[in-house]
């Protein structure tokens, strides 16, 4: 089996019509869903937050067997994410696409559980501290992209488990947990 750094990549991975739209409707509602799953998959164990349309992007190409994925392709995977709400184009020319791995509640979840399992009920932390303290080390919250971070703490802060503060700079940013 093939594998990208420690990921294992899928057999598909070395079939190259799978690197070219498929023409079929049923045969490319098949691809689409592997290449979805692929994408999520890897950018979960590779905690990778953005892909760029336009840039290499290591999934998007197989050089054992000499394909790429066109740029129509990449896009078309990439729109099947944002049409389930597992991704979002990040800017109006689908140029950069923020992947949603986990959604924004269980990211709020996972925060949640996070709060809970270390003792911080009642702490203040920083955003800055959740994304790369020493408590989120080993956590899926270790470097956390920000955006998808605030939105979950504004989940938890509409429920009452949190109120955000402002500092004077984005790195002074805070939260005070009152779970």
């Amino acid at each position: 089996m093939q594998k990208l750094g420690d990921f294992k990549l899928p057999h598909f991975f070395n079939y190259p019509p799978y690197f070219t739209l498929q023409p079929v409707r049923d045969t490319r509602e098949k691809q689409v869903q592997l290449w979805k799953d692929l994408i999520l998959d890897y950018c979960r164990t590779q905690k990778i937050f953005v892909i760029g349309l336009e840039e290499d992007f290591a999934l998007f190409s197989n050089p054992v067997i000499e394909r790429s994925l066109s740029h129509e392709a990449r896009e078309a995977f990439l729109s099947a994410l944002v049409s389930e709400g597992r991704a979002e184009w990040l800017d109006k020319g689908h140029r950069k696409c923020l992947i949603l791995w986990h959604r924004v509640q269980d990211w709020a979840d996972i925060i949640f559980r996070f709060v809970k399992d270390n003792g911080l009920e009642d702490s203040v932390m920083t955003v800055e501290e959740i994304r790369s303290g020493i408590e989120s080390r080993g956590t899926e919250l270790h470097v956390i992209d920000r955006t998808i971070l605030m939105r979950a703490l504004r989940v938890l802060e509409q429920k009452g488990k949190l109120a955000i503060f402002k500092g004077t700079s984005a790195d002074d940013e805070g939260v005070k947990f009152s779970m």
